[in-house]
């Protein structure tokens, strides 16, 4: 969840930026946006990892 509130953080402060002419806070607003999408990436490699150790898992289970 927090993800998107970063990313989000970071369009409205890229947009605020934009209106205000001041390239700092566009610049701050898209490191937000790009820290947002990263921790996104880190939590789908996660899940996904999980979802294949709970897989071996259930194999294991199954073969004893």
């Amino acid at each position: 969840m927090g993800d998107d509130l970063d990313k989000a953080k970071g369009k409205v402060k890229q947009a605020a930026g934009d209106l205000t002419n001041d390239d700092s806070l566009r610049n701050e607003g898209k490191a937000d946006e790009t820290a947002g999408k990263a921790k996104s990436a880190v939590d789908n490699v996660k899940d996904k990892a999980e979802g294949v150790i709970d897989s071996a898992k259930d194999k294991i289970d199954r073969n004893k």
